[in-house]
């Protein structure tokens, strides 16, 4: 079974690998319940969604009618103002099927303006604090893609004492000098207030090429062979702190996990310099 970690200060006790739904974007129900069947398989307790994951939320509200109480349930939204994101969680509720969620966060939050939008006395964040007055999540959270996400969030944990953070971890980001250096500042006040530490990209082997045939639903190209999937989810695992979201592909699902399930020995960036240079690694933001 996969290695499990308390959540932040939520309480929740989390497979270190959580279900990242962004898989569940295009495709089928049929195909999305026999992933929910390969994630029980896996003991996986914790689903992370998002509004705007095509229909990822309808997928999972089938499943989630009748086994809520086996998960930690997270979804997203992109809206930045207070009534648009209000509206959209509870377009979430009805989509998943569920009365209340128990992270809800602010997706992509990584652009100044649409932070100040947020952040204002009619942004998101009102909707947010509310919602959770009302029961209708239980707890808040931030993401962010890109070399400005971790600066990002530390601005956005001055504003408010989000719950938890997301955003890219892999060797070739943190080969970026100015990556690095603000990541660690970000996790070290994580750990400091028990914020959760969430990542993704874990897979991420680069952009993905012009006239691409890989048939991957993700937008990058993803590390791909069993081999290269554990190596790349145990260097990541190593790191005690964070969380990682598995790859937005169902294919790829069953050998993270597999993997994930595997980790023992922890991987040194020595070890990992050599495989990036092997198998042709290059940074996904820049």
């Amino acid at each position: 079974m996969i290695e499990k970690k308390q959540f932040g200060l939520t309480g929740h006790e989390s497979t270190r690998t959580l279900f990242g739904a962004a898989a569940f974007f295009t495709v089928s129900q049929e195909e999305a319940d026999r992933t929910m069947d390969i994630l029980e398989e896996f003991g996986v307790n914790h689903i992370d969604t998002a509004a705007s994951y095509g229909n990822s939320e309808i997928r999972l509200g089938s499943w989630l009618k009748h086994n809520r109480n086996k998960v930690f349930l997270a979804t997203k939204t992109e809206e930045r103002t207070y009534k648009e994101a209000k509206e959209e969680l509870y377009r979430s509720l009805e989509r998943l099927q569920v009365d209340s969620v128990d992270l809800w966060q602010m997706h992509l939050l990584v652009d100044p303006e649409q932070w100040d939008t947020a952040m204002s006395e009619d942004g998101a964040l009102r909707a947010f604090i509310e919602a959770k007055e009302e029961g209708l999540i239980r707890y808040l959270g931030v993401t962010g893609h890109g070399v400005s996400a971790p600066s990002m969030h530390l601005k956005s944990l001055a504003k408010h004492p989000f719950d938890s953070v997301l955003l890219p971890y892999n060797y070739p980001m943190m080969k970026n000098a100015e990556y690095r250096t603000e990541f660690e500042k970000l996790a070290s006040l994580c750990e400091k207030r028990g914020i959760a530490l969430q990542t993704i990209k874990t897979l991420a082997k680069g952009p993905k090429p012009e006239n691409s045939k890989d048939n991957f639903a993700t937008w990058y190209e993803p590390l791909s062979t069993p081999e290269d999937i554990k190596f790349a989810v145990h260097w990541a695992l190593s790191n005690d702190q964070i969380f990682i979201n598995t790859a937005g592909d169902i294919h790829l699902l069953p050998l993270i996990l597999q993997a994930a399930s595997e980790f023992e020995r922890k991987i040194s960036d020595k070890e990992m310099e050599n495989f990036v240079k092997e198998k042709g690694v290059t940074p996904l933001f820049t």
